[in-house]
């Protein structure tokens, strides 16, 4: 799942990709107005958390801009917390106000909520042969044995477990799990693949994970 942080604050904007990253998620951060809405135009975000004070154009005109275009969920996240600026936002069809300061945990359990009222609602439970994953409480098993992944890791095999049977190229898998800016020149994605194998695939004789040789990889149960 990915989100788009909009927030001029730097250690505001540092401090929520860091925590989404560590949660599981894929996280950009632009941090002013123009910039937040031409990421938000260019890229299929599940979510995107927005600021209203930015510089070059406030958090009301990215929405309203935003939403010419695309229903894409949005939390504002702000400073300003008179009733008459959480209607504005909501008028303009954000999908819900968290109001500076706040705690993490409150925060998470709104982008929680906000994912699962998405307009394509994600699978809570996914499931590939005797493969589970539990997209929420980000829980992976097998054959009811519990997998331990890296954040990293996990966002890897959700991603292939959304698109299971769909062969993704490196670059995609890159985009779509590191950051914008990855360089497809690396090995990165291989190097993440050979471990999730290690933990998903090696201990049992069915494997899940397949390389499509100049292609890329895809997860599938292939008897």
């Amino acid at each position: 799942m990915k989100i788009l942080i909009v927030e001029d604050e730097p250690k505001a904007g540092d401090y929520l990709v860091k925590g989404l990253q560590e949660s599981g998620y894929v996280a950009d951060l632009a941090r002013n107005g123009v910039d937040g809405l031409s990421l938000a135009l260019e890229i299929d975000y599940d979510l995107i958390v927005l600021d209203v004070m930015l510089p070059q154009m406030d958090g009301w005109q990215v929405l309203a801009r935003l939403r010419e275009r695309k229903e894409t969920p949005v939390l504002f996240l702000t400073a300003r917390d008179d009733v008459a600026d959480r209607v504005k936002g909501l008028e303009l069809g954000a999908d819900d106000y968290l109001v500076k300061p706040f705690a993490f945990a409150e925060f998470l359990a709104r982008v929680k909520t906000l994912m699962r009222r998405g307009p394509v609602r994600e699978a809570e439970v996914i499931r590939v042969a005797d493969l589970e994953i539990d997209v929420l409480r980000r829980r992976v098993s097998r054959g009811g044995q519990r997998i331990e992944l890296t954040a990293k890791e996990f966002a890897l095999l959700h991603l292939l477990a959304k698109r299971q049977g769909e062969v993704l190229s490196r670059t995609q898998i890159a985009s779509m799990v590191w950051d914008m800016n990855f360089d497809s020149d690396t090995n990165v994605v291989d190097v993440a693949i050979r471990r999730l194998r290690v933990k998903l695939d090696d201990p049992y004789p069915l494997k899940l994970v397949q390389t499509v040789r100049g292609m890329g990889y895809l997860l599938e149960a292939r008897s």
